[in-house]
């Protein structure tokens, strides 16, 4: 077997869609000797925010010395970004060996008549691989949900939810608190959480952390305050429940301040249950962090801006920190979402803000028509010039050919349009 042929056989499994429950993973994790349990978790749940928290949460532990894998998705550009090992991507031959050590054990599933998902493969792929890389540490993104997530098997030192808003509502539900049901599920008895959720939806989390009998440190714009900002750099108070902090970031957007004291609340639990984590580390840590395809500024004269918000609430802060971070001329967007997203909603927020637009979609199959994006926001009344580009590729030169060297190209809808964009644009 080669890569090729590992890669398309995972894929293969995406024709089962998504489905609820958790014995499937549990299943595989046995079958495999339960790998789960043979590291240090922290479980990480949300609307927006988890990817930015879990990477900063993997660089504080790296500056302690502690090998540390992060479980993360979906990718931007390559299927191997969603395993890291102090922030070493997983390799081709690591991924084969993975493939052929779960296949049959996939197999024995298919063959019983209950078929796993993509998702609960390459997430016991995972869990395996961070066994035998003898990880001290493990940060695991939750993929959809919480409650019936194929990663909702792990016991955690510490259980983080970023935020609560609407995403997914078809599978998660169509109020917020019920959303914040089902990602509160990764609470576990006696385990800390740290959250950043807000009014109806904390009360929810707080609801069931407190029958769970678990501590729960709220974060909210008490805790963080920018200092001051500018292009690929930020710095920022955070008031922790054990310290306070300065730090300096290089990934862009005023939000981030919450992610970061969201990161600093869970190490500072892990600190409190006896895991050593210098003050230092902790600065350092924020520091390095990257993550690329959110709030990343690839290159300048025009300044092209990727960010992979794909819901409201992301697009909402996408549109405050484009507003209030950034200086420019003229602001073209790139824009491709997802068909199964609030569409609308998304396009009223941001299209507004833009000067031109150039409509595309990614090679996603859930990718929606450009047509039909143009078409919302004629209804919408936005009248705003609009140029489609079926292609990525080609919407991300036309958008270059026509900014000025004091404009600003935004590239975002989706983390497929962005990984795409992003492939492009680093290549060349």
């Amino acid at each position: 077997m080669d890569f090729k042929e590992a890669v398309n056989w995972l894929y293969g499994f995406q024709r089962f869609g998504i489905k609820p429950g958790l014995e499937r993973i549990s299943y595989l994790t046995n079958s495999l000797g339960n790998p789960q349990d043979c590291y240090k978790v922290v479980h990480v749940a949300g609307t927006n925010g988890k990817g930015s928290v879990c990477r900063y949460l993997e660089n504080i532990l790296k500056q302690n010395g502690y090998k540390v894998g992060v479980y993360t998705s979906p990718h931007i550009q390559s299927i191997k970004e969603r395993i890291t090992i102090n922030n070493r991507q997983i390799t081709e031959n690591e991924i084969i060996c993975l493939v052929e050590k779960v296949k049959p054990i996939a197999e024995q599933l298919i063959s019983s008549g209950d078929a796993p998902t993509f998702f609960e493969i390459f997430t016991a792929l995972a869990f395996q691989f961070l066994k035998e890389q003898k990880v001290d540490f493990a940060i695991i993104e939750v993929g959809l949900g919480g409650r019936f997530d194929a990663t909702n098997i792990v016991n955690p030192e510490v259980s983080v939810i970023t935020n609560v808003s609407f995403d997914h509502q078809n599978i998660l539900g169509e109020k917020l608190e019920d959303i914040a049901f089902e990602k509160s599920g990764i609470i576990k008895e006696n385990i800390p959480i740290v959250t950043a959720a807000k009014d109806n939806a904390f009360n929810v989390i707080d609801k069931i952390a407190e029958e769970k009998n678990c501590i729960i440190n709220k974060i909210d714009d008490s805790n963080w305050k920018r200092l001051k900002t500018d292009y690929g750099s930020q710095e920022f108070f955070i008031r922790g429940f054990l310290n306070d902090y300065t730090v300096e970031t290089r990934i862009m957007g005023g939000f981030q301040g919450e992610n970061i004291a969201l990161a600093i609340g869970a190490v500072e639990f892990l600190k409190n249950n006896g895991v050593e984590i210098s003050y230092d580390s902790i600065l350092d840590g924020v520091k390095k962090t990257v993550n690329p395809g959110r709030m990343e500024i690839v290159s300048f004269a025009p300044v092209v801006l990727l960010d992979g918000a794909h819901n409201q609430a992301g697009i909402k802060v996408l549109v405050d920190s484009v507003k209030n971070d950034f200086n420019y001329d003229k602001l073209i967007l790139v824009i491709g979402i997802l068909s199964d997203k609030k569409i609308k909603e998304i396009l009223r927020e941001i299209v507004p803000i833009a000067n031109s637009i150039v409509l595309t979609k990614s090679k996603n199959s859930r990718a929606a028509n450009p047509i039909d994006l143009e078409n919302i926001i004629k209804e919408l009344k936005l009248y705003k010039p609009t140029v489609i580009k079926e292609d990525v590729e080609d919407a991300v030169i036309y958008a270059k050919t026509v900014a000025e060297k004091e404009d600003l190209i935004c590239i975002t809808g989706s983390l497929f349009t962005v990984g795409e964009a992003r492939d492009f644009l680093v290549k060349n």
